[in-house]
């Protein structure tokens, strides 16, 4: 990867034009061809960029260039499409090379399968009296995410977990919930909708439903003290 902090504009053509006027800005020329330009400010997004695949070569400037001040021009453009990116470089500040070798990926934490299996592990969070019949218990239009018996009495709860709770996940375990209680031997199956954060106008069709809903605090869940679960 390329680092640049250079004085320099930008032009864009193709689907559409753009331009960015003289300026100090930092450019980043990535191992897969792409071009990044950053300002020092809006955060994560750059001003402009080519994404692969794309190719970068190096131009003298013209006459007019010349007089204007450039020393370099960058031209970028894509395979596929034409659309092209031109930098016209007037000073670089700063200009280095690193070679990152290959990335391993973002590992996720907090995502449903985390929260599903610690949920497994802690079903009392639930309620008392309660044992794990099993994850992803299969139905005809897909599993639940956690079955759990009642150790009380008849019947069994069906749990669907979410990290955020929507009204489609609602219609989702609705829907599990009628074809469970068609079997006997699990009836009747009761509804516990689970999440970090349940949007109100799920928790009010959950509640018109009969389904309970669950506000899962994952740091506590790890073993972090931040707060406790709630059930509502």
């Amino acid at each position: 990867m390329r680092l640049v902090i250079a004085r320099c504009s930008v032009d864009y053509t193709g689907r559409l034009n753009a331009h960015l006027p003289l300026a100090t800005r930092l450019l980043v020329h990535k191992n897969d061809g792409s071009l990044l330009v950053h300002s020092d400010g809006g955060s994560y997004k750059p001003l402009n960029w080519m994404s692969p695949p794309c190719s970068l070569t190096r131009e003298d400037p013209d006459e007019v260039d010349l007089e204007d001040g450039v020393i370099e021009r960058w031209r970028v453009t894509h395979a596929k499409t034409g659309d092209a990116l031109l930098v016209r470089i007037h000073e670089i500040v700063h200009d280095t090379a690193h070679d990152l070798g290959v990335d391993p990926g973002l590992i996720k934490d907090g995502v449903e399968a985390d929260l599903q299996r610690l949920l497994a592990e802690q079903v009392s969070v639930v309620g008392e009296n309660l044992t794990l019949v099993r994850r992803e218990y299969p139905t005809a239009i897909g599993p639940v995410d956690l079955l759990l018996r009642n150790d009380d009495g008849p019947g069994t709860v069906a749990i669907e977990v979410k990290r955020r709770g929507d009204i489609d996940g609602v219609e989702q375990l609705t829907r599990y919930l009628e074809l469970l209680n068609r079997d006997p031997l699990l009836a009747p199956v009761t509804g516990v909708f689970a999440a970090q954060e349940i949007k109100p106008q799920a928790r009010v069709l959950a509640t018109d439903r009969g389904i309970r809903c669950l506000t899962l605090d994952y740091d506590e869940m790890k073993g972090v003290q931040s707060g406790a679960p709630r059930l509502f």
